[in-house]
């Protein structure tokens, strides 16, 4: 036997680990970090070099297995005794445990200082995502991109270590991947069926009952609040036909060009349409687009007949709604024409065969008649009509970068592709988060960034249109990641208070990235600002009012563990509120026809109404009468009311509006009916 051999068999063996061990690991606390203080004399305790008393005795590294077994067993039980009055057993405690335990089963006998390097070794090396300016001056850091909040506060220069950005992006396009929510689980048929969010409570669920979700049902409430929608009227909004049938069999294009008006009054209308409707979706590009219309109106009548189907299309429905916001004609007369406009570029795409063969100018004669149809009170046609243009840009290929799919094009076509993409995905968005439906441009690798400024080319777009561009793409990309998808099932659209603090924080975020033009929106700013630039004027209010409002439905948001932020709420709903009245004071006409404004402020008023009368049930209702942010909230109810009773009347009255009356009426002034359930609530107006 050699000398190896021998010294390996007088090697004493490893005594098994306890179960009292076993316990102490397992708990994450280490033998040593269970010393009591030199108060607690004759108390035996364990350590890696032998069992030692209080009075520093040591019985060196010959003693029993037994009475290791006994002290150990002696520090668990006073570690457990005493634990709440001055040991430690904190994350630190619990690291170091682990790295003794380790320790204890390699060598029995290891000397303290190996023991300390081993566990300087084992510390992890956590990397440092909060900005060096925050770590330098240990301060909370938000980490909001491209600047935190501590560092815009304090004026100072926001830096990140490059593995925290790399993080950031790593999180971003994560949650950019497909996404898939799941519904409510269903306990029995007989249960109250609940309602997540504040903003769509108040109203009796059973009378009111829609083919999607209970907030569905509430956004439905300014058009047919007490009947319910039929297979034929998927939203009980338009029933009639949108397009009437002014066409022969064998008509064509030629039959369709042979209605435009003269060119003189197209110039008009299209006059009316860049005035009004451009600055809110700036999809055309207006040089290159005049450029084709005056072309097609050199050419003689048998080449126009020749010409492209999906720019006729175009050119009417710019018609259409540029005759929506005309004011010289009555009311009538402006319906029927442009309803004979739109009828007009749904015949051209119609024999141009559009849904076989997709373009640009088709798409965007798509996007701009499914507005069409929203400001005409037929929201079913246009969802329903805005399905097909979402397949068709997928078709195309819109949704993918154009670098990838059409590389060898032209920085100015590369530029509308993304342009049109961004309108179908910012038109898709906003109306799934009214009418709180399940969102479909959600599969897109379309950067934001990418939408650039080009000064090289001729062609080249107004910069602030870019920069609302890019605000609006940004905000929709956030609202359909977290808001379209939870409110389409009635799911809760935070779970926990965390998140919800998170998701309020990455609104704020999104908010300080909009240029400075679009966040200064004083009401007197504005009003002296639409002397000058209208378009700017304009684009903030449309803007500011889609961001407040989908920051009051986070807001509003409720679950198990997550409360309503009733404060929250208000503010963003007076913020969002606000720019209605703004735009009513300032563009009365055009407030009238834009149903995308009208639907918000109404949801927005009867989410304040809704808050008011719940915390009016609870221990703070004595005190709404004092606080100004309740007075403030009752106002604005009030206002919006007023607004719609003179919409309601006079030459250019609108029913839509009546039935918004009523249903304010009915849920928030006194006497009016209360909602869900048995339980009645009415609000004191106060003004």
């Amino acid at each position: 036997m050699d000398h190896d051999a021998a010294s390996r068999l007088r090697r004493p063996r490893q005594p098994p680990q306890t179960q009292q061990q076993s316990l102490v690991w397992q708990a994450g606390v280490s033998e040593s970090s269970l010393t009591p203080s030199p108060a607690e004399s004759g108390t035996i305790y364990a350590s890696s070099t032998g069992v030692h008393n209080s009075n520093g005795n040591s019985n060196g590294a010959g003693t029993s297995y037994r009475r290791r077994r006994r002290s150990t067993l002696v520090d668990v039980e006073d570690s457990i005794a005493v634990r709440g009055d001055g040991y430690s057993n904190g994350a630190g405690d619990v690291k170091h445990a682990r790295s003794a335990s380790a320790e204890d089963g390699d060598s029995d006998g290891a000397s303290p200082t190996t023991a300390e390097h081993q566990r300087k070794k084992q510390k992890r090396n956590k990397p440092t995502l909060s900005c060096f300016e925050c770590v330098g001056r240990k301060t909370k850091c938000d980490r909001g991109r491209p600047h935190c909040l501590a560092c815009i506060k304090r004026q100072t220069k926001c830096e990140y270590a490059h593995v925290a950005n790399v993080l950031e992006e790593t999180t971003r396009s994560a949650a950019n991947e497909r996404r898939m929510t799941k519904g409510p689980k269903k306990k029995g048929d007989a249960l109250k069926p609940t309602i997540p969010n504040a903003a769509d409570r108040g109203f009796n669920v059973n009378r009111l009952k829609a083919l999607g979700s209970v907030s569905t049902s509430t956004g439905l409430l300014s058009n047919v609040p007490y009947s319910a929608p039929g297979s034929s009227n998927v939203f009980g909004i338009g029933s009639e036909h949108p397009f009437a049938n002014y066409w022969t069999c064998d008509g064509g294009l030629p039959e369709v060009i042979s209605v435009l008006p003269e060119k003189v009054q197209s110039d008009i209308l299209l006059t009316r349409y860049f005035e009004c409707v451009d600055p809110v979706y700036p999809m055309l590009h207006r040089q290159t687009f005049y450029a084709d219309y005056e072309h097609f109106w050199s050419l003689s009548r048998p080449e126009k007949d020749q010409a492209d189907g999906a720019f006729v299309a175009l050119i009417f429905v710019m018609l259409a709604l540029g005759t929506q916001f005309v004011t010289s004609t009555s009311p009538r007369e402006r319906k029927q024409t442009a309803e004979f406009y739109a009828s007009a570029s749904n015949q051209a795409l119609r024999v141009s065969s559009y849904l076989s063969i997709a373009s640009i100018r088709s798409i965007q004669a798509m996007v701009l008649i499914t507005y069409f149809l929203i400001n005409d009170n037929h929201a079913s046609d246009g969802w329903a009509f805005g399905g097909v243009l979402m397949r068709q840009a997928y078709a195309m290929g819109l949704h993918r970068d154009p670098n990838i799919v059409v590389p060898d094009a032209s920085p100015f076509e590369k530029q509308q592709r993304r342009k049109v993409w961004q309108a179908v995905l910012l038109q898709d968005t906003f109306l799934t988060v009214l009418l709180s439906l399940p969102p479909s441009a959600t599969h897109t690798d379309v950067s934001v960034d990418d939408l650039k400024q080009d000064d090289a080319s001729i062609a080249t777009d107004d910069p602030t249109d870019t920069d609302y561009i890019k605000s609006s793409w940004t905000l929709a990309n956030l609202v359909q990641e977290t808001i379209c998808s939870p409110r389409s099932l009635d799911v809760p659209i935070c779970t926990t208070v965390r998140q919800k603090s998170k998701l309020v924080q990455d609104f704020r975020t999104v908010y300080r990235t909009f240029p400075t033009v679009f966040r200064y929106w004083d009401p007197q700013v504005l009003t002296e600002m639409a002397q000058s630039n209208k378009r700017v004027v304009r684009q903030t209010l449309f803007l500011c009012s889609n961001y407040f409002h989908n920051l009051m439905l986070v807001h509003a948001s409720e679950s198990a563990d997550v409360p309503v932020n009733v404060r929250g709420t208000l503010e963003a709903a007076h913020d969002a509120i606000t720019a209605f009245f703004i735009l009513f004071q300032l563009f009365e006409a055009e407030a009238r026809v834009w149903w995308v404004f009208n639907h918000r402020a109404f949801l927005e008023a009867l989410c304040i109404g809704n808050v008011l009368r719940e915390v009016a049930r609870g221990e703070e209702g004595g005190s709404m009468g004092e606080d100004p942010l309740f007075i403030r909230a009752r106002s604005d109810i009030a206002r919006m009311i007023e607004i719609m009773e003179i919409m309601s009347q006079g030459e250019q009255a609108s029913e839509t509006a009546r039935t918004r009356v009523q249903v304010l009426s009915e849920l928030l002034l006194p006497g009016g009916r209360g909602g869900e359930g048995d339980g009645m609530y009415t609000i004191g107006m106060g003004v």
